[in-house]
Order: C-alpha cells, then structure tokens, then sequence
C-alpha cells in the first residue's frame, strides 16, 4: 500500500512558476513509475508527465520545455517544476504511482489545486 500526498499548489500569474511535491509512504517506492495528471473543469484527467524507475522521463506536448518532473528515491518523494505557466495550466494536479508486476498496483494523491490567473 503506498499513500501519496501533494503539495505546492497555489495561485499564480501567467509566466510565473509552482513546484509540487508528492511524498509517498509505503515500501517500495524507487519501483514505481511516478506521475503527474491533472483535471480542469469539465475536463477529462490528462497526463502531464511521467517518470520511471530508472529516470526516463514522459511529457505531454501541452508543458514540453516548461515543465520537469524529478524524483528522489531517498525521500520518497516526485515533483514538478512549472515554468511560464498559462491560464490553460489550471487544474487540479494530482500525483501518481504505478507498478506493474503479475498485478497491477496504482494509487492516487487526494490532488493539489493550480491557479493561473492575473
């Protein structure tokens, strides 16, 4: 079982920068490929980015070079770096691990809220 709890949300102005973090408990964590998803209103949750065990990391098209995703095994914890954020960033971001062995195990943060607003 592995709880993860985000931080870091907030308001913003466009241009501005957020760093979320996710610190997990629970074994096991260097084994989980981590992500980042995020929700807007009246939208489908989307991926944002992913990063494995090894370190290859994922983008979506939408934050490609404003945004990178990092991990730190020794403190269980997977963050976010946002650079020049725009309004359409607003969402609920939420954290995520997966790992996939004969089973599948995925487990989600309760989500942070992301404002970009003037």
């Amino acid at each position: 079982q592995v709880q993860l709890v985000e931080s870091g949300g907030g308001l913003v102005q466009p241009g501005g920068s957020l760093r979320l973090a996710c610190a997990a408990s629970g074994s096991g964590f260097s084994d989980y490929t981590m992500g980042w998803y995020r929700q807007a209103p009246g939208k489908q949750r989307e991926l944002v980015a992913t990063i494995a065990s090894g370190g290859n990391t994922n983008y979506a098209d939408s934050v490609k070079g404003r945004f990178t995703i990092s991990r730190d095994n020794a403190k269980n914890t997977v963050y976010l770096q946002m650079n020049s954020l725009k309004p359409e960033d607003t969402a609920v971001y939420y954290c995520n691990a997966l790992r996939i062995t004969f089973l599948t195990y995925r487990y989600w943060g309760q989500g942070t809220q992301v404002t970009v607003s003037s």
